[in-house]
């Protein structure tokens, strides 16, 4: 009796397949929609939480600084078991380059969004002096 017909004792000619976990993932930009053009330099921080609403929650899991087409690709994995995000953009400096608008309105800005694993989140900032907008890309 060949292999492929089996001999009725549960032995299968396909090998076990070890499951694979995959990771949540996250990358960003930004666009200077003031200035038309991306925004390079700005410091980006992700953090994760397990949901837990009494406390802080939060840890740092790592930073990056926008590049010159204002992306942020190298932004680690997020952990198994996370329910939230957060990305935190240090705009200040930024928007404070311009002498005509003064200190930026908005130093920073802090992004929180829901996760699930095994998925992608591309999440850019469009971001002017006195207003921001955010959405999921991809």
């Amino acid at each position: 009796m060949t292999e492929e017909e089996g001999d009725g004792a549960g032995v299968s000619a396909v090998p076990a397949v070890a499951s694979v976990t995959r990771v949540a993932t996250v990358s960003t930009h930004v666009l200077d929609t003031a200035a038309g053009h991306p925004a390079a330099g700005i410091a980006v921080e992700l953090s994760v939480s397990d949901g837990d609403r009494d406390g802080d929650g939060w840890t740092v899991l790592g930073a990056s600084e926008t590049d010159a087409d204002g992306r942020c690709a190298d932004l680690p994995a997020l952990p198994p078991g996370g329910v939230r995000a957060r990305l935190r953009f240090d705009v200040g400096p930024h928007l404070s380059r311009r002498p005509a608008e003064g200190a930026a309105f908005f130093p920073e800005v802090a992004v929180t969004f829901a996760v699930a694993r095994g998925e992608h989140y591309h999440v850019p900032l469009l971001l002017s002096p006195f207003g921001y907008s955010v959405y999921r890309g991809s």
